[in-house]
């Protein structure tokens, strides 16, 4: 009588988990799941506008950073030696070394470069309705020529703080794992 009270249980058992019981495993919808987020995840994958390179200025490499956005551009060029912002010549490295802040308090700041950032954080202030006294949230990309000197880049970096560029990106040659090269900030 055991053995047919046990064999009851296994029937009652297996008929009650028969329903659990899988047959087949149909990969098709699973297979075109992963082929649809791999399709869209690279034909929507962005890059970021890259900004021109000043003519004349040798960027230092990196392997790491951000892609450039909307930005004012200003070159440091080693050869020819000047200094260009947003395309025009401003005035030759030299001559930005050699000058004198006329700023009380800010020795670093070099004056024709102040006048020329802070004609442009103007324009932008007027362009986005923004008071005279805030500083602009566009970005002001530095493009310095990798053997600038340190102590000329503080003092570009202290002269656009005080025209009021708040956001300062030094931009470099991004390197790639195959040697390749693109401009990043």
């Amino acid at each position: 009588m055991a053995s047919r009270a046990k064999a009851a249980r296994e029937a009652r058992r297996t008929a009650m988990f028969h329903k659990f019981r899988l047959t087949e495993l149909n990969l098709v919808p699973l297979v075109d799941t992963f082929v649809s987020i791999v399709f869209f995840s690279l034909t929507t994958q962005t890059l970021g506008e890259m900004s021109p390179t000043v003519t004349g200025v040798s960027l230092p490499s990196s392997s790491v950073g951000a892609p450039a956005t909307a930005e004012v551009t200003l070159g440091i060029a080693s050869k020819p030696a000047e200094v260009i912002l947003a395309g025009h010549r401003v005035m030759t490295v030299q001559a930005a070394a050699q000058s004198a802040s006329n700023v009380p308090n800010e020795p670093l700041v070099i004056p024709t470069l102040y006048t020329a950032l802070h004609i442009t954080a103007d324009s932008i202030r007027k362009a986005n309705d923004i008071p005279a006294d805030e500083s602009v949230k566009t970005t002001l990309a530095v493009q310095a020529d990798k053997a600038l000197r340190y102590d000329f880049l503080a003092r570009v970096l202290q002269t656009a703080r005080k025209a009021g560029f708040r956001n300062v990106s030094l931009q470099v040659l991004k390197s790639g794992a195959d040697g390749s090269t693109q401009q990043s900030s």
